[in-house]
């Protein structure tokens, strides 16, 4: 197949200087615009790290006073200080901003996905919305760390409860909490933490379902292993990488339940993986967590049903086990019905991230009548324009895919696209007002690296971005108004480009329409392909795409955590150039120079370094259009106001969604304002694949 990079050399010859060929100048990289201010922006209010939790065993231990009477004085249960580990988390009362709470009611989410089962560790989704982050526990946490000033910013134990360096920095020892329990009262070992990083990180034939988590993003040449039940030894190639203890958190480090997944793993079994992936599907109902609530009920299109761990193993500083609330609702509607039922007081949590909501729910919270409260953040919410990298054969492309993906890695045809993208006109769609600011790509703007004056902006000028596709060898030779290929290259056809969106978000969906109208004011022939979010995402890491609209995930809005995604310094970190079947990429020179920045900034101890080396990402990535942004916004937390202990100020997504910022296993309900919303009450969780919870 002929090279489209030497089409546009050869092209340039041909056509001669061309009068939009010379426009194609005009349009000069600058910095991008001052966002607008946003005064309805939040606070926060800051903490040192050692306020927020620790690990000490206490004197005595308390739980609801129903599970004492109906569940350990029946003999179905053993005592609450006999299903608490050695030393239990402890989560600081000074830390809650409302103090230590009492136990009832229920949480009700409004989600729009759909769950395809419980195997995390496998890639199976669990129809996101905080269920997963319900019911997964990771070696370390990173949510709460917004609250937290850079300065004494590092990841908080978890599931390790410590950890320390080897002098030369080479070996990490982690000490796993000693004596907590799976919700089934199986024991938590080492033996959970060796299943998932031997048969599902480093599996090549499964992929956990959090991005981050393949073997390279815990660095090259990694080794675990395990020293007792209660100690794992990490051995790195690099001294000192700190940044891998971010890697180590949700999504990336999540263990599952290796008494039940074990034998299903075709390792230990006679099945496929596909068999493996699968054995869990959402009728399989008290499934083995270590989170707070356990799946009890599952209606398909209706609602997800979870009910209090007996055995989870944090508690408050008086020893009352935790969670709080007992129950956690999940009703299976739209993304957009979330907002609409958290406003109205139907629901009780959402992260209000559509913008197209954004008028009617400030109206609405304005109200003195309003259940719910709304507190907006930084502009840490942003929308990237991703194009398939790959030229060498990740998502088995046939011959037009091909041909796109020559046409992708052409600096001049993404600058012709970024120019040609009209940014202010896409926030505008969205939403009228100070919310929605230009966003070129790269870091966003609310995050504490972010730096102006490192990133280029190619203004929009669509004669100018005309001129950039004439000069790549893309001319519009047969008068329908759409560019076509070369002759030598796919016959001389349009160019058509299949856009990956993701069906259940209306944004996503608006965004996907503005490009497909815009790119056809330049002369590129878009088709949406929408899919709903497994479908969506299994197209998307599998590689079968052209382009792709991706909501930004944690490492442009954190860029201390999933470090290893804003660059391919593996085979699978990045979103959009992954390896092909050889198992080798084939970057080009500025990825290289990414991803050396990269390297360089997960494994340096300087935070000046850090500092300069993002700007020099920066700088990199924007002016080399690694990906083209499209709008960026803030979000804000909608809660309903009986909700106590909501810190100050939490954003909906920084380190992670809300849904964890706010520690939702300390938020409590006073007596006098709980509802009477729980569907199972004084029942815990059945037996594994039993019908239901027991009473």
């Amino acid at each position: 197949m002929t090279n489209l990079r030497e089409i546009g050399i050869r092209a340039g010859l041909a056509f001669g200087v061309s009068v939009m060929a010379v426009n194609a100048a005009a349009s000069e990289p600058t910095t991008p615009p001052v966002p607008p201010q946003f005064p309805a922006e939040g606070k926060i209010k800051y903490v040192t790290r050692d306020s927020i939790l620790e690990f000490k065993a206490l004197p005595e231990y308390r739980e609801p006073d129903w599970v004492t009477k109906k569940f350990v004085e029946a003999g179905k249960l053993p005592p609450v200080k006999d299903r608490l580990p050695k030393e239990p988390l402890v989560f600081k009362t000074e830390n809650m901003p409302d103090g230590i709470g009492v136990y009832g009611d229920t949480m009700r989410h409004v989600i729009g996905g759909r769950p395809e089962g419980w195997n995390y560790g496998a890639g199976q989704t669990q129809g996101w919305g905080g269920i997963d982050i319900g019911l997964s526990e990771c070696l370390t946490r990173t949510a709460p760390l917004f609250q937290i000033e850079a300065k004494d910013t590092e990841p908080l134990p978890n599931l390790a409860k410590s950890w320390e360096w080897s002098e030369d920095g080479h070996k990490l020892t982690m000490h796993l909490i000693e004596g907590a329990k799976w919700s089934d009262g199986d024991p938590f070992d080492a033996d959970d933490i060796m299943f998932y990083w031997e048969d599902e990180v480093i599996d090549p034939n499964v992929s956990p379902l959090g991005g981050g988590a393949s073997p390279e993003a815990f660095g090259e040449g990694t080794v675990l292993k395990k020293i007792d039940a209660y100690t794992v030894e990490w051995t790195f190639k690099e001294a000192f990488p700190k940044q891998y203890l971010y890697t180590m958190a949700y999504p990336n480090f999540c263990p599952g339940p290796s008494h039940l997944l074990k034998p299903q793993h075709p390792k230990y079994s006679k099945n496929t993986y596909n068999q493996f992936k699968n054995a869990f599907p959402p009728e399989f109902l008290n499934m083995p967590v270590m989170g707070g609530w356990v799946p009890v009920e599952y209606r398909s299109d209706d609602i997800i049903v979870m009910r209090r761990n007996p055995y989870y193993w944090k508690v408050d500083e008086e020893g009352n086990q935790l969670p709080y609330l007992n129950e956690l609702h999940y009703k299976l509607s739209t993304w957009a019905d979330r907002d609409v039922q958290a406003v109205a007081g139907s629901g009780d949590i959402s992260n209000l991230e559509q913008p197209e909501n954004f008028v009617a729910s400030l109206k609405r919270a304005a109200e003195e009548t309003a259940p719910a409260r709304l507190a907006f953040g930084p502009r840490l919410i942003g929308y990237n324009l991703r194009m398939n990298f790959s030229a060498n054969g990740w998502g088995d492309p046939d011959a037009r895919g091909q041909a796109i993906r020559e046409l992708n890695r052409n600096e001049d045809f993404r600058k012709a696209v970024t120019i040609g993208i009209d940014r202010k006109a896409l926030g505008d769609s969205l939403v009228k007002g100070p919310f929605t600011a230009i966003y070129p790509g790269g870091l966003v703007s609310g995050t504490s690296f972010y730096d102006r004056e490192s990133v280029v902006y190619y203004p929009h000028d669509l004669e100018s971005a005309k001129g950039l596709l004439e000069k790549v060898g893309l001319k519009d030779t047969d008068g329908d108004g759409f560019v076509n290929f070369p002759a030598g290259t796919e016959g001389g056809k349009n160019v058509e480009i299949v856009l990956l969106v993701n069906n259940g978000y209306s944004t996503d969906k608006s965004l996907a329409e503005g490009i497909v109208g815009q790119m056809e004011k330049l002369g590129l022939k878009i088709i949406i392909n929408a899919l709903d979010g497994p479908k969506r995402d299994d197209a998307h890491y599998s590689g079968r795409f052209d382009w792709l609209i991706q909501r930004n995930t944690t490492e442009l809005a954190s860029v201390v955590q999933s470090t290893e995604q804003l660059a391919p310094v593996g085979p699978r970190t990045s979103w959009h150039h992954r390896a092909g079947k050889d198992g080798k990429l084939d970057l080009m020179p500025y990825e290289e120079e990414l991803a050396d920045i990269i390297n360089k900034f997960r494994t340096s101890q300087d935070n000046d370094e850090r500092v300069a080396l993002m700007k020099q990402y920066q700088k990199t990535a924007t002016e080399n259009v690694d990906t083209v942004g499209l709008t960026e916004y803030p979000g804000a937390l909608i809660i309903n106001k009986r909700f106590s202990n909501v810190p100050q100020g939490t954003p909906i997504f920084m380190f992670n969604w809300a849904e964890d910022s706010v520690i939702r296993e300390r938020l409590w309900v006073a007596a006098d304002k709980q509802g009477k919303y729980e569907l199972f009450p004084e029942q815990l969780p059945g037996k594994p694949g039993e019908n239901g919870p027991i009473n």
